[in-house]
């Protein structure tokens, strides 16, 4: 591995572990700076001046998404806590030792399909599993997702879905989750051959973790099988905001994505959501008007939002070619919104990074968060006024027990 090379997976490794996914002022910087500069503004290394801020902001009002002057020195302090923890080479070298790799933007291999996330690209990927055979075409890639606590029928459908995927020579993605995820991954691995990449699984967690580890020795297989993929380094812990960005990925990695069975406020419809946003088809299997697992999927189909897709035949029909189903981007964000009843994104890092038993300090928080102290002290109010947030002893905070 050449200098030049070996320098820029640091620093994509480094920007990983600065940044929370989807943290757009982190991602206008990195565009409007370079991934080098980015990470020394970020750390405080060298100072953003005029020009840059201005250029970060054009960045922002390009992608439309609001800002002000003064939101890059805001995210500045978001993020300088965290610059004690950046440790790019341990990163890279523990996912060496599980016997994957880091994979960037500038890497021939980087997945295409990505790109239409526009600045929500993610930075990077910690991969493991065998990428000597690329990751799938988006032509040929179907995301399947749904509820965890699925029912007997949406297992069933599931397994017949991803099965007749893969024997049409498709790739099966979902988030290996339990219930439907698990059930997607089991199908395509049992249908699958070794001529190609049979299922992906779309981590909340970093990939060195098994998460949930009821589903481990599924994930291992998969590992060993497909392909495990995260935007966030290992060791990173699986929160409410990396479940809801992951979304994303697997989204835009799909020609089609198919809820199989959600509830009315699933994360598998906020799934549906960004493959719509992004212009890719999105179907949904119906089921018994009596079954709430399947309130989501006809919430969908009653909106326009989704087609109705019964087997893998109908989904490969949807998927190719790639259309765009006419839903808006706004749609994703109300589904956000909905799924957390109202807690602005910094509220619901914050209530993430919370302790269930003993207290964590302010200071502590902050890192975790990847937020300023003043902005973990104003968030902590508002969570205790919701009775999410509890004081635990003098200026320790854990999530509340009520």
């Amino acid at each position: 591995m050449n200098g030049e090379r070996r320098d820029l997976l640091r620093t994509r490794a480094a920007l990983s572990r600065m940044f929370e996914p989807s943290d757009n002022i982190g991602l206008a910087l990195v565009e409007a700076a370079g991934p080098g500069d980015a990470l020394r503004v970020a750390t405080g290394a060298i100072r953003a001046g005029e020009v840059l801020t201005r250029e970060v902001l054009e960045v922002l009002a390009a992608a439309g998404i609001p800002a002000t002057g003064n939101s890059l020195s805001s995210a500045l302090e978001r993020w300088i806590p965290r610059v004690p923890d950046l440790a790019p080479d341990r990163d890279l070298s523990m996912i060496g030792r599980a016997g994957g790799e880091l994979l960037i933007p500038e890497d021939s291999r980087w997945p295409e399909a990505l790109r239409d996330l526009g600045l929500g690209m993610p930075l990077c990927l910690w991969t493991r599993g065998d990428l000597s055979k690329g990751i799938p075409a988006l032509r040929q890639t179907a995301a399947v997702v749904g509820s965890r606590d699925s029912t007997g029928y949406g297992a069933s459908v599931t397994g017949d879905i991803s099965a007749g995927l893969v024997t049409r020579e498709w790739t099966v993605v979902s988030g290996g989750a339990y219930g439907i995820d698990a059930q997607a991954h089991r199908a395509a691995l049992v249908t699958g051959s070794q001529a190609r990449i049979p299922t992906i699984a779309v981590m909340a967690c970093g990939v060195d973790r098994y998460y949930p580890a009821g589903n481990e020795e599924l994930l291992r297989e998969v590992v060993r099988r497909g392909l495990l993929l995260s935007e966030v380094p290992p060791g990173s812990a699986p929160t409410r905001w990396r479940f809801l960005q992951r979304n994303r990925i697997i989204a835009a990695l799909s020609a089609v994505t198919v809820v199989v069975e959600a509830r009315w406020r699933s994360g598998a419809l906020n799934t549906a959501h960004h493959a719509a946003a992004l212009g890719r088809e999105v179907g949904a299997v119906p089921g018994s008007v009596y079954s709430a697992n399947s309130a989501g999927c006809h919430r969908l189909l009653r909106d326009g939002s989704a087609v109705c897709v019964t087997d893998a035949a109908e989904i490969v029909e949807l998927g190719s070619p790639i259309g765009s189903t006419g839903d808006s981007a706004e749609s994703t964000h109300e589904e956000v919104k909905a799924a957390h009843d109202g807690l602005t994104i910094e509220d619901m890092l914050l209530l993430d990074a919370l302790p269930l038993r003993s207290g964590s300090l302010v200071e502590k928080l902050a890192s975790v968060a990847g937020l300023s102290v003043s902005a973990v002290r104003a968030g902590l109010a508002r969570l205790e006024l919701e009775g999410l947030a509890a004081r635990d002893g003098p200026d320790k905070w854990r999530r509340s027990r009520g």
